[in-house]
């Protein structure tokens, strides 16, 4: 009997290859995430996915008469390890053991399968000879595509014909794999290793005139393990500095283009004719740029370069948050900037066809997905807690919602919805409040909550499928 050993990370599985299928992700999947208990048993449904066994290679391999035996844990919404790897003609065994919160499979395409495994449990399959290389997957509706595969790899054993390599001489099941696209768990493990960007605003200082250079810099910035890509910045960071003031301020940008490429920037916050202060300078190039904030809300920034979309899937955005006049104090602060991503080659730039097509690998709060499940945003109990949120775009919307708790002070694009518990529309009558802020692409707005007992409350985009590609965080509060 001999033992496998894992090797390296699995290949990332990728994004859906229609709408349609995107649309299929389960909702299970965040939930298993961030460690929040699961009310509903899900069912599991027939071996759909597996296909009727095809031919064997072309050269079999001939059995060894030993039996390779090997531990896998499920953890959140990945095998671990996610690659074995077995000799060539040895009998594989897997034992299957379930640390998440759900309930999960692993199946293989020559029919063998664990059947579902609950919370805590653990199951043993055999899997049989492995002849070539193969690919096993959870079964469960979205968990294949949210990164549940396992890859055995058949040491010293011949490349088998086309449509047989990774099935083990078997049909598979439809191909969803990118390597381009990181998992959840992939993200989740960037994410802790990362420096989460702040999200908290600040009180307002006394001074109505404000001062900042912009550079703009082109660098590669770690998406997970083994995944860079491209980022064009305002300052090294993505979004760029969140700036803040109050109606009336002016403010006063030096951009400084230290890229390679041209570049420029557009205020939504200002007014005034974009031929000058938004034109586009050559690298080494200086522009100054003066706008007076006239209008309260949290307003976008952006490179306003061609191809628009692509400068700003690439980073080039950031938030201008000018208070209303008169807005009350509140106990904590943050600011959350949706964007998609949509990734190229590994260290390259964004992929222009995927920007075009408008459906995003990755979608971001703050410019990394995940980053606030790994490091939450805090309050007490009892405090009064404004979030704005800008949506940067350039493509997904968003539909804002913190899981368990409601909204009762809601402000989008320049006037209040709802104000401490109240309709703003003089018909509504009694205490009201509302469950999410819905914003387009350059849209924003601020919700305030008042959480009532200590948790995990989840901050996430309930457009689910963009949660599940990042647009999530939690809120921790304390008593």
């Amino acid at each position: 009997m001999t033992e496998s050993t894992p090797v390296g990370s699995r290949p990332r599985p990728g994004q859906e290859g229609t709408p349609a299928q995107r649309g299929a992700l389960a909702v299970a999947g965040v939930v298993a995430v961030v460690a929040l208990s699961v009310a509903a048993v899900l069912a599991r449904p027939a071996l759909a996915e597996t296909a009727s066994p095809a031919d064997a290679p072309a050269a079999p391999t001939a059995a060894s008469g030993r039996t390779t035996e090997v531990t896998v844990t499920i953890e959140g919404m990945a095998f671990a390890p996610s690659v074995i790897e077995v000799p060539a003609g040895d009998a594989l065994v897997v034992t299957v053991v379930n640390k998440g919160d759900q309930r999960h499979d692993l199946v293989f395409p020559n029919g063998a399968e664990t059947g579902t495994i609950a919370p805590g449990d653990q199951a043993s399959l055999d899997v049989g000879i492995v002849g070539a290389d193969l690919d096993g997957w959870c079964s469960l509706p979205g968990h294949r595509q949210m990164g549940m595969t396992l890859q055995v790899i058949a040491l010293g054993a011949e490349s088998a014909g086309d449509g047989a390599h990774g099935t083990g001489g078997y049909a598979a099941a439809p191909a969803t794999d990118d390597p381009s696209v990181p998992t959840m768990a992939d993200l989740l493990g960037a994410a802790e290793a990362a420096t989460p960007e702040p999200a908290e605003l600040g009180p307002l200082g006394a001074e109505t005139e404000h001062f900042y250079t912009f550079t703009v810099t082109e660098q590669i910035e770690s998406i997970a393990a083994g995944l860079t890509r491209e980022v064009w910045t305002y300052n090294g960071s993505s979004p760029g500095p969140v700036l803040h003031g109050r109606v009336g301020d002016t403010f006063h940008i030096t951009l400084v283009n230290d890229g390679s490429l041209g570049h420029s920037i557009d205020f939504h916050a200002g007014e005034l004719a974009p031929d000058s202060p938004m034109r586009t300078i050559e690298p080494g190039e200086i522009l100054e740029y003066s706008f007076t904030a006239n209008r309260a809300g949290i307003w976008m920034y952006h490179c306003s370069t061609m191809p628009m979309s692509h400068h700003i899937a690439n980073g080039m955005f950031g938030a201008v948050v000018i208070e209303p006049v008169g807005l009350e104090a509140v106990d904590r602060q943050y600011v959350l900037v949706q964007s998609d991503q949509y990734l190229g080659s590994d260290g390259g730039p964004a992929d222009a066809a995927k920007v075009a097509a408008g459906i995003p690998d990755l979608v971001t709060f703050n410019g990394r997905a995940f980053q606030y499940d790994a490091h939450p945003l805090t309050a007490d109990v009892g405090d009064r807690v404004r979030i704005w949120v800008l949506d940067a775009g350039p493509n997904a919307s968003v539909s804002f919602h913190v899981v368990g708790t409601q909204f009762d002070t809601v402000w989008r694009e320049g006037a209040y919805t709802v104000h401490r518990g109240t309709a703003t529309d003089g018909l509504t009558p009694g205490g009201t409040g509302a469950q999410t802020l819905s914003l387009l692409a350059a849209e924003g707005g601020f919700v305030e909550l008042v959480p009532v007992e200590a948790g995990h409350y989840a901050l996430v985009n309930h457009q689910m499928s963009l949660a599940e590609k990042g647009a999530h965080g939690i809120l921790d509060v304390t008593d």
